[in-house]
């Protein structure tokens, strides 16, 4: 038990400091290139963030564990929306642009329920998720071209750029190089520690995937959208989370089951009405104002501890 421990909190420590090391080259790079902060939020940093679950969930299938993978899916959306989202809205409310309300949020929204049709067979085969990574690649055209067509450049991203563009571009790619690598192995000693956990507590697979897992591979997405809302940033806070759910549902489940065919398991209706009863809600609550507030973060809040209670009782 003592050496699961242990290649469990090895691979987090990997992937939080991969994660940010990643975010960090990214950002500085795509600043580089004129990019803005809500399509940053949206795109690299959102995807960078979400690294660490594509390590996990395509390890996870390469070793035989496709109910880690699902659920390290499923799990990450939940807790990137109920728990982080809902703890940056605690800290500071969150401006929402017009742009997520009416582009970004459906397009989570609609992947969700997507995979979650996919998922009603309890299995995701290699047309489906080659389907899924078409929804992927369209979307980042999409959010490319809206980028370039419509830039909106503010006070922080002059200032930001600025800052950045001290560093040489070898320097970021270096860190972005240095971090995707400790993402992999972090994703490979966490998959590795969660497996041998689960077999000696008796707990299942999807059950590890949906809590342990899906936390853990959050912790870039937890960092990133935390130090986002207590500077004010709330465009890229949600940015950060709107972006990582869809790349997650499109590209992590997409990619993973190109790699292998998944076996959903025990991820069951429950798990997947809460993530659709989530996405619908933070839409509901981003349409009051333009803004999320504290007293709606504490509801997510809760809603999150709520489906982390059933399932451990469950």
């Amino acid at each position: 038990m003592l050496i699961a421990l242990l290649h469990a909190c090895a691979g987090l420590a990997l992937l939080f400091y991969g994660g940010e090391y990643l975010v960090r080259g990214a950002v500085a790079i795509a600043h580089k290139f004129g990019m803005s902060s809500l399509s940053i939020g949206l795109t690299v940093v959102a995807f960078a963030t979400s690294a660490p679950e594509l390590a996990v969930s395509v390890s996870a299938a390469l070793d035989g564990a496709p109910e880690i993978a699902v659920g390290n899916v499923v799990g990450s959306n939940i807790a990137n929306i109920g728990l982080i989202l809902g703890l940056a809205a605690a800290i500071s409310p969150l401006l929402v642009e017009n742009k997520v309300l009416r582009i970004d949020a459906p397009i989570m929204l609609g992947a969700t329920c997507i995979m979650c049709l996919f998922l009603a067979d309890d299995d995701v085969n290699r047309l489906e998720g080659a389907l899924l990574s078409a929804g992927l690649v369209a979307y980042i055209l999409y959010t490319l071209w809206d980028a370039k067509t419509h830039p909106e450049p503010s006070e922080e991203d002059v200032e930001v750029t600025g800052a950045l563009v001290e560093k040489p571009i070898y320097y970021d790619a270096f860190l972005f190089i240095l971090g995707l690598g400790m993402l992999i192995g972090g994703g490979k000693l966490l998959v590795t520690g969660a497996v041998q956990a689960a077999l000696l507590l008796d707990i299942s697979q999807a059950v590890i995937g949906l809590t342990v897992v899906a936390v853990g591979t959050s912790l870039p997405e937890l960092a990133t959208t935390l130090v986002a809302a207590r500077k004010g940033y709330g465009d890229m806070a949600i940015g950060n989370i709107i972006g990582s759910n869809i790349f997650n549902t499109f590209g992590i489940l997409g990619v993973t089951s190109l790699v292998r065919p998944l076996h959903a398991g025990v991820i069951g209706w429950p798990d997947m009405v809460t993530l659709i009863l989530l996405s619908g809600v933070v839409m509901m609550f981003m349409r009051t104002h333009y803004r999320v507030d504290r007293r709606e973060g504490v509801l997510m809040l809760a809603g999150y501890v709520a489906y982390t209670g059933w399932l451990v009782v469950s």
